[in-house]
């Protein structure tokens, strides 16, 4: 490995292959792992770990985090990218 890999977990492997397969734009991409990013600090485990009450919970912490609802559109990709 040279300094310009990076070691990529299988988990994170696999979104990005589904994401290619599903030939998603690199901005679309960015969006649905920051999201999933998200969900990960707010899990404080690895998403795929994450309960149907988990996905319920994450988008109300960010609700109120902000204290004000997200855009639709943000909804949108944070759901689609979980």
């Amino acid at each position: 490995m040279d300094s310009t890999t990076h070691a990529v977990s299988p988990l994170r492997q696999r979104m990005l292959d589904d994401m290619h397969l599903r030939k998603l734009e690199p901005k679309t991409q960015t969006s649905y792992i920051r999201a999933v990013r998200k969900l990960a600090g707010f899990l404080k485990r690895p998403p795929d770990t994450a309960t149907v009450e988990d996905l319920r919970r994450f988008p109300l912490h960010l609700a109120v985090k902000r204290s004000l609802p997200a855009s639709v559109s943000s909804s949108a990709t944070r759901v689609a990218a979980i």
